[in-house]
């Protein structure tokens, strides 16, 4: 029986190389002469370093479009609050999405019982695995979630015939 699966991961490879490649830009930019502003990664959790707010934003547009030249969703960051640390430098947390969450694996499987296809669609941990009888169904409800689910960034693997 066809089946696919539901996913919302980022390339953790490509993630890695648009933070060095900012951080290449940022140690070269002549605004951040002599400031502390850097990017630091921990597995799925960024870190921003700058001297003030003004940076921090800057920074945080140096890495958007690193990311967005390695295709690499904007939708998968989710930023925290902007702390204090030392003297006035700040530093702002920004996690890296992975998985389908409960509430919107709920909702994917909702739309797809909704649309009347003959699929079956079951939530594995945080992905959602849709399969029937035919190919073209599956496609019809890959369509279906391209077009309907716009706030979370998703991707279909594990095609089977």
């Amino acid at each position: 029986m066809p089946s696919f699966d539901v996913v919302s991961e980022a390339d953790m490879i490509e993630v890695r190389n648009a933070v060095d490649q900012a951080n290449k830009e940022i140690s070269t930019r002549f605004d951040f002469k002599g400031s502390d502003a850097r990017i630091e990664q921990k597995e799925f959790e960024l870190t921003i370093f700058a001297d003030d707010d003004f940076k921090v934003n800057q920074v945080k547009d140096v890495l958007i479009n690193k990311l967005a030249k390695r295709n690499v969703d904007l939708r998968f960051l989710e930023y925290g609050k902007q702390e204090k640390i030392s003297g006035d430098k700040l530093k702002q947390f920004a996690t890296i999405r992975k998985g389908v969450t409960g509430d919107l694996a709920k909702r994917i499987v909702k739309q797809i019982k909704d649309s009347k296809l003959k699929v079956q669609a079951s939530i594995q941990g945080d992905t959602v695995r849709v399969s029937g009888a035919k190919r073209d169904t599956l496609q019809e409800v890959i369509a279906l979630l391209k077009k309907e689910v716009s706030d979370a960034p998703l991707s279909f693997n594990n095609f089977r015939d």
